[in-house]
């Protein structure tokens, strides 16, 4: 063993199958490591708040609405209590069947998080924003924003 401390190892010959698993472990482990965070936490706030969006459901939106939120919806901007946000909500999808939403931008800092995105809807195409506040323990909708396109 004292004779194999002192001397370099040469010419190891790595099959090919050896070869394939240990770029196989590398390429899942950096898989796993990029997903860590959602893979530990699972959806949280924003991505129900972007399955709300997509599938036009007013309730499951309202549920992360702020005892106020400022809405804004084709131009008429106002700051309501959940109940009468919702009841504008559910107008508003009713009048508006999604079709789909994409999420164009998104970003996050000092505990909130925000996405702008293109909702498509059977009554036109609008400009959807929203953002979300951390508050106590939980995040809050503290502003939805639906804007002609």
């Amino acid at each position: 063993m004292k004779a194999l401390a002192g001397k370099k190892i040469q010419n190891i010959k790595i099959s090919s199958e050896i070869r394939y698993m240990i770029l196989l472990v590398i390429f899942l482990a950096s898989i796993a490591g990029s997903n860590s965070r959602a893979a530990i936490n699972g959806p949280g706030p924003f991505e129900d708040v972007v399955a709300a969006l997509k599938s036009g459901n007013a309730k499951d939106l309202v549920s992360y609405f702020d005892a106020t939120v400022e809405l804004n919806i084709a131009g008429k901007s106002d700051s309501y209590n959940k109940s009468k946000a919702e009841s504008i909500l559910l107008e508003f999808f009713a009048k508006n069947k999604v079709k789909s939403f994409d999420i164009i931008h998104q970003g996050e800092g000092g505990g909130s998080r925000f996405a702008a995105g293109t909702l498509v809807t059977s009554g036109g195409t609008f400009r959807t924003s929203f953002f979300l506040q951390k508050k106590g323990g939980s995040f809050v909708i503290s502003e939805l924003r639906f804007e002609n396109k």
